[in-house]
């Protein structure tokens, strides 16, 4: 992944970004520095406020760590490349390119693991309440989050070694903000039939998997909601799950849209629905979670208390 391709001539590649005119630089540059900073600000006080509190170690905010440590990363191999391209150069080298589209769907589909292993907790949680202590023991919500960060750095790593045997012959400009895979399969002189084919089968099932097993569980926990007899009951289960839905919603409506889709139909309209799942959603997921959550929202208030009380003069 780290060489040059020697059958391609090809050592850069230059990525156009959102707009080519130079007045829409500067304001671009501060919008996605803004947004940057909030992600980091808020998965971090997430994760901070989860590990502070005794109350919140339970599996669900094991899992919400992970999720927001998984948005860090994904955002800082996304927003700090597009805001170099914004003020200074938009090449990017061959290698650098490889490396970014690796990380891209590394993290992006760990985090779509991570809700689905989110949505069989809350399954289990409503749906087997006497058996959620030894079902998501903390040794299986290690495994279950192992799987889900090695499984989907293999499936990255075998589209990016693919990707690494096409030959680019003639133009390197990449119509995008970030080194995606279409749009570079779209660049290469040579055959993409295998990419394509492995694109076809292999990607839609770590794509859709965890989405159809999201859908299994919540279609499970509607039915056994629908059986408790109080509205509060019932209002207290959607309420745990409310967050989680939302998350869902964003990401994968907006993921579906991009790669649910034949190659040659792929244009730079896609590119607000990737802005979404790639940056909006890691941005809006930590007020996703603690909007709605009384728990999380005590500890974030306690965390801040702690803060204070540090900061204050003896």
């Amino acid at each position: 992944m780290e060489r040059v391709n020697q059958t391609s001539s090809v050592s850069e590649f230059i990525l156009l970004g959102l707009s080519s005119r130079p007045e829409d630089q500067k304001p671009l540059f501060i919008l996605f520095l803004i947004i940057y900073l909030v992600t980091l600000t808020g998965n971090l006080l997430i994760i901070l406020a989860i590990c502070s509190d005794p109350q919140l170690q339970t599996p669900m905010y094991f899992f919400l760590t992970f999720l927001s440590f998984t948005d860090i990363c994904f955002v800082t191999t996304i927003v700090p490349r597009m805001l170099v391209n914004f003020l200074l150069e938009k090449t990017i080298s061959y290698a650098g390119c490889l490396t970014q589209m690796y990380f891209i769907y590394a993290l992006g589909n760990t985090d779509s693991f991570l809700l689905a292993v989110m949505a069989f907790d809350r399954y289990v949680a409503i749906c087997d309440p006497f058996h959620y202590v030894t079902t998501m023991s903390h040794h299986r919500c290690v495994l279950l989050v192992a799987f889900s960060c090695s499984f989907t750095h293999m499936h990255s790593l075998l589209h990016t070694l693919l990707l690494n045997h096409l030959t680019f012959c003639d133009s390197n400009v990449i119509h995008h903000f970030l080194c995606d895979l279409r749009p570079l399969m779209k660049l290469s002189c040579s055959s993409t039939i295998i990419n394509e084919i492995v694109i076809m089968t292999e990607g839609p099932i770590v794509l859709v998997t965890p989405f159809l097993f999201i859908t299994f569980s919540y279609m499970r926990i509607l039915i056994t909601v629908l059986k408790i007899p109080s509205a509060a009951g019932k209002c207290k289960a959607f309420s745990t799950c409310g967050s989680h839905l939302t998350a869902v919603t964003l990401f994968y409506g907006s993921i579906f849209y991009v790669y649910l889709q034949p190659l040659s139909t792929y244009t730079v309209q896609d590119h607000i629905a990737t802005i979404v799942y790639t940056v909006l959603t890691s941005m809006l997921n930590p007020f996703i979670y603690s909007l709605r959550n009384k728990d999380l929202k005590q500890g974030l208030r306690k965390l801040m208390g702690k803060r204070k009380a540090q900061a204050a003069p003896s």
